[in-house]
């Protein structure tokens, strides 16, 4: 299967973006995608080393400029750094990609309120300060704008074993409805994309380590029969950031290859059942003809 990048060139040209968490993984792949189509991009996250490697690879496959600053999105005199800072280069900020995260698997009965916070903090936190910095900033300028928020399906059905990120992406979920009903009058977008298993190494190792691995093959039991590639992720985010997406609003995109729609259907696990079996449950079900 082959796996390119879906939008025109130069789609995000003379655009400035903003992606926290935007040194590695998703957030690495996205901001990627969108100095290939031309965006000058602000990259923001804890490790300025990771950021300048970024950066120079960034640097040699498109026309925009990267400005790569180490900051803590939990952290408001950090967030209102990067800001002046991005805007004394750039001049403006067009969106803002809250990516940033931080996740673990645990019985939730072994957490301390300390290993909450840290979850809590950088995923609702983090995300909030960035759009209501941003946002006051473009309310003032009367900018038209748009903020790309990250989510996860469990965000509306919670999740055990991952407590922490699921109350924390269920208020992101709620946030960005909030601000998209509440700034469409000042011509601010506000959406969100809720991924599904998308690999990366950082987070990967904490979710799915081998002493799990070892005994369950997550991949397999997609749907699809595979994850998700993180071009595809790149394209839909691409998408969302650009005009092309100008009347999307308050919405969340779920992409996961079925993976929620199949683990919620009540019935969904029958395809289990041998093909062989269901005619003897259509005779079981139906009962005898009347003679």
């Amino acid at each position: 299967m082959k796996f390119e990048g879906m939008l025109k060139d130069n789609a995000l040209q003379g655009k400035t973006i903003l992606i926290t968490g935007g040194g590695t993984g998703l957030g690495k792949s996205i901001g990627k995608y969108c100095v290939e189509l031309g965006a000058n991009l602000i990259i923001t996250s804890r490790r300025q080393e990771v950021l300048d490697e970024t950066a120079q690879e960034f640097s040699e496959i498109g026309d925009g400029e990267v400005l790569a600053i180490s900051s803590d999105v939990r952290k408001v005199e950090d967030v209102e750094r990067v800001i002046k800072t991005s805007l004394d280069k750039f001049g403006t900020i067009d969106s803002v990609l809250n990516n940033a995260a931080g996740n673990f698997i645990a019985p939730t009965e072994r957490l301390t309120p300390k290993a909450f916070d840290v979850v809590v903090d950088i995923v609702l936190k983090g995300t909030y300060n960035y759009s209501l910095l941003l946002g006051q900033h473009w309310i003032k300028e009367k900018q038209a704008a748009s903020i790309l928020n990250i989510v996860t399906t469990y965000a509306w059905t919670g999740s055990a074993f991952v407590a922490p990120s699921a109350a924390a992406k269920g208020g992101v979920l709620a946030l960005t409805r909030s601000l998209a009903a509440e700034w469409a009058k000042y011509n601010i977008r506000c959406n969100a994309i809720a991924p599904g298993p998308f690999p990366t190494k950082g987070a990967w190792d904490r979710l799915f380590p081998k002493p799990i691995s070892t005994f369950i093959n997550f991949e397999k039991s997609l749907p699809l029969k595979r994850y998700g590639n993180h071009q595809e992720l790149a394209n839909l985010a691409a998408y969302l950031l650009s005009d092309y997406a100008g009347y999307f609003n308050g919405e969340v995109v779920t992409i996961d290859g079925g993976e929620w729609i199949h683990n919620a259907g009540e019935f969904n696990k029958l395809e289990r059942v041998p093909k062989a079996l269901w005619g003897l449950i259509e005779r079981a079900t139906r009962g005898k003809k009347k003679k």
